[in-house]
């Protein structure tokens, strides 16, 4: 086992068996587990001339058999590795021709490996779409030996498990163990696999399964000449005959040549589709049956033949119209900014701050089109999935099918189809959530990272990196412009431009003048008190809402959570109904009569009785959006209201279909969580009305004020980018707190200073580099004790205190999805320091028995503490 030989980056031609004078010996391998190092494996004679770096390799590991990837080549072992030839091992297969790794995604995922301490083969396997990931099976064939012990078994006899799954492998060359498990069960067929295999009556081999992700090919037909062989025809491009066959064609069609009616049809449909047609779709058109063609293709007339179908996710979308805006003097600065080294062809980095409705947009789209008129490609990354829709039609609109889109809500064929597109250089604008970081594209220009201030561009799971970042090291690795843009950039991003880390480009006005909406706080405790109950709306919003709409204007109701009501609770004994696997309360879900945990999706009936005290009186608390719509739509019967959260857009489609109806007119309001609060430009909006916002204030994390900040202006932000006024409503039990009152002034830079105090103050980010170690099991004692070893680890390899280390303590969710969960913190003003101790405090803790690694989560510069 080694680590990359930092001299040698991947994606250097020497790594290549190209660049060898000999086929290269040996590969080294980085694999897709929770492992720091990567693996030297000895390369078989028939695979050293094709292999290749980036490709996937089918390598042993322990008693299994893995799919890793390719880092780099050797002739022969590194002498600092330490490794004799006998203790490598032959790799089993090459999986790819071609590598499908470019230079850049590994010279980029490496830079992930290194700075977020993250194992590079799960960085590796996140970079390519998700078909393109084989795993390994397990292949069962019986042997001559298992032939005879099965013919002596009594055919009519009650049979154990090996022997069903002997008679299942006699059925087939080689029986799946997956297969098998499906009649078997997974433990019995394992089991049995294996005490078969010791009595020498199957072999067990491995092999990878194929991919989910292919080309799409579809039967079609193409014309050919009159006087050709279809043999002869195959060897023609499509759409691509020569003159006198078009003039042949054309007789065919019309003359009196032998041609039935229905042939004629044929013939005339497929020369206006310019040479061939799908085979259905010909049907259609020519209003045949199958007969007919076939007949064609006896004849010599047609070929009919497999095409490959691209899986375009924008297929039959409307498409906005291309419209050419005047640039205000400010969107122009900070244009010829961008543009002037995007000419220069050299690394910077800009900071876009421009207030909502400033026009940010138009300058991303002028910015990708000088990035293709110098040659290079363009990445734009949105931190949500549900902004693509817009977002993608107007590229498309502006670039055609140069545009291909990256996110995890395509089918698996149309991820497929977008990342081969790009690969192959047929796209040259890319779109697309945090994962398009990672789009193959070569030539890379500009990357434009809009919303940068999302938590969202964090990835949840292993490995855990921060697409923006990401970005920014890509551009500056591949000397690209990056565009980092927001109207509430994070306290990091802008504390970098006020250091000159990025350039800074300021769009303090909307554009055409208009002003920003007016923004008001209603302070619910007095509506509690004119009320003497609590009440969902004041009568200020509902005031608000009858006079926009009696205007024939459009409203936004925000409501950060879903669901009808936050917890249900027996009103007899107090009894709150929690997630049994999570230390959170059920939400109740009226739609569906359920309570759901919004963690682990568990999910439960309402009881009619308490389960405590047995006391009838079941009682839901608290509002979500379900429940405010539910009000909204009693209170006003004659408005066309709509719903959006993740409840109701579980199909891609729906949300797509919301969205575009709203901003057609076709709907009156829109109700939802903070998917409607960015990015989205509906001119007729006069009014946003924020029902609740106090929870948030209240999550136990340092950037809670900043979120709450952050959601507030950008929702507020959707009012008035028409050229009627826009006005914003604010709900709160606290109304002086500094983040609303900012928020209500729409004063980026004086909730910067008041925030940037605070952290400062306790020393947290952007002050200090921060890192988190959460230990997650579903034993305590275990659990425990892991987070023990991790502090102990800690204390010894921090003996220069350079760094500062908390806790353990119970993670604010200290139990979720049935693991109990222990967190430490550790604080440091140097960032290599910081690294460092947790490399080498992470690596002694492995070593010490009872340990388990897997059970450690590490997370740099995490935007939640949760």
């Amino acid at each position: 086992m080694r680590r990359p030989n930092a001299s040698k980056p991947p994606g250097d031609p020497a790594n290549r068996s190209g660049g060898h004078d000999a086929a290269p010996l040996y590969a080294e391998v980085a694999l897709p587990l929770r492992l720091a190092q990567t693996y030297t494996y000895r390369l078989p004679l028939a695979l050293r001339e094709d292999a290749c770096v980036g490709a996937r390799l089918l390598v042993p590991f322990g008693r299994k058999l893995l799919t890793g990837y390719v880092v780099a080549l050797h002739e022969g072992l590194d002498a600092d590795s330490g490794l004799a030839d006998s203790e490598v091992k032959d790799a089993e297969e090459m999986l790819d021709a071609e590598p499908l790794l470019t230079p850049e995604v590994l010279e980029i995922t490496r830079w992930i490996s290194d700075y977020y301490a993250a194992p590079w083969g799960e960085a590796l396997k996140a970079a390519l779409p998700a078909g393109l990931n084989s795993a390994v099976e397990q292949y069962v064939s019986i042997t001559a030996a298992g032939r005879d012990e099965l013919a002596r078994l009594p055919p009519r006899r009650a049979v154990t498990a090996k022997a069903q799954l002997l008679r299942l492998a006699s059925l087939s060359e080689a029986l799946a163990l997956r297969d098998a498990a499906r009649e078997l069960g997974q433990a019995k067929a394992a089991k049995a696999a294996r005490e078969l295999e010791r009595a020498g009556w199957v072999t067990i081999t491995h092999r990878a399964r194929t991919a989910q992700a292919r080309a799409k090919r579809r039967k079609a037909v193409r014309l050919l000449p009159p006087d050709s062989a279809a043999t002869d025809a195959t060897r023609k491009t499509a759409g691509e005959p020569d003159a006198g066959g078009v003039s042949r064609r054309r007789q065919a069609a019309s003359g009196p040549d032998g041609l039935t009616e229905a042939q004629r049809r044929v013939v005339g449909a497929l020369i206006e589709g310019g040479g061939e047609l799908l085979f259905a779709e010909l049907l259609e058109t020519a209003g045949v049956g199958a007969s007919v063609v076939q007949t064609l293709e006896r004849r010599g007339l047609v070929e009919v033949y497999a095409r490959e179908v691209r899986r375009d996710p924008l297929a039959g979308a409307r498409l906005p119209e291309r419209d050419e805006f005047q640039l205000t003097e400010a969107q122009a600065a900070a244009l010829s900014e961008i543009n002037g080294s995007q000419a220069r062809g050299e690394y910077a980095a800009f900071l876009l701050h421009g207030v909502t409705g400033s026009g940010k947009t138009e300058i991303y789209i002028r910015a990708m089109r000088e990035a293709l008129r110098h040659g290079r490609t363009a990445m734009m990354l949105v931190p949500e999935i549900s902004l693509t829709p817009v977002f993608s039609r107007r590229l498309r609109a502006h670039f055609g099918d140069a545009v291909a889109i990256f996110h995890s809500s395509l089918t698996t064929g149309e991820r497929f189809d977008e990342w081969r597109r790009l690969r192959n250089g047929e796209a040259r604008v890319v779109i697309g959530t945090r994962s398009a970081v990672f789009a193959p594209v070569s030539d890379l220009g500009l990357v434009v990272v809009d919303e940068e201030h999302e938590s969202s561009y964090r990835q949840q799971e292993s490995p855990y990196y921060n697409g923006r970042d990401t970005a920014v090291m890509r551009a500056l690795k591949e000397r690209a412009v990056v565009v980092l843009g927001s109207a509430t950039p994070s306290l990091e991003t802008f504390q970098n431009a006020r250091a000159g880390k990025y350039r800074y480009l300021r769009l303090p006005d909307r554009i055409a003048g208009r002003a920003m909406a007016r923004a008001e706080i209603v302070d619910m405790r007095d509506a509690f008190r004119r009320a003497g109950r609590p009440e969902v709306f004041s009568p200020e919003l509902l005031e608000a809402v009858e006079e926009t709409h009696a205007g024939g204007h459009q409203s936004i109701i925000l409501l950060n959570r879903r669901g009808y009501s936050s917890f249900v609770l027996c009103r007899s004994c107090g009894e709150r109904y929690n997630c049994p696997n999570c230390d959170v309360t059920l939400t109740f879900h009226r739609s569906e009569r359920s309570m759901v945990c919004h963690y682990c999706n568990l999910r439960q009936r309402v009881p009619e009785a308490c389960h405590a005290c047995r006391g009838p009186f079941i009682h839901f608390v608290g509002e979500g959006t379900e429940q405010i719509e539910e009000i909204l739509r009693k209170k006003f019967p004659a408005l066309r209201i709509a719903r959006l959260d993740r409840d109701t857009t579980a199909r891609r489609s729906h949300y797509e279909e919301t969205i575009l109806s709203f901003g057609a007119g076709e709907l009156d309001m829109l109700v939802g969580t903070q998917m409607i609060a960015k990015g989205h430009d509906f001119p007729n909006v006069t009014l946003v009305g924020v029902v609740s916002v106090d929870a948030g204030l209240a999550i136990p994390d340092f950037r809670a004020a900043e979120r709450a900040f952050q959601l507030i202006t950008q929702v507020a932000g959707r009012a008035g980018r028409g050229d009627a006024p826009g006005r914003v409503l604010i709900q709160t039990y606290l109304p002086h707190h500094y983040a609303l009152r900012h928020a209500c002034a729409q004063d980026y830079e004086a909730f910067f200073d008041e925030e940037i105090r605070y952290r400062r103050n306790l020393n947290y980010p952007p002050f200090v580099a921060l890192a988190s170690l959460l230990v997650h099991h579903e034993d305590h004692v275990r659990v425990e004790a892991t987070a023990g070893t991790l502090r102990r680890a800690l204390d010894e390899a921090n003996s220069d205190r350079a760094c500062r280390v908390l806790g353990p303590a119970p993670a604010p969710l200290a139990r979720l999805r049935g693991e109990h969960r222990v967190q430490l913190l550790i604080k440091s003003r140097s960032r290599p320091r910081l690294r460092a101790l947790v490399e080498m405090a992470t690596a002694a803790a492995a070593a010490t028995p009872g340990c388990d690694p897997n059970t450690v989560n590490v997370e740099i510069d995490p935007v939640s503490l949760m």
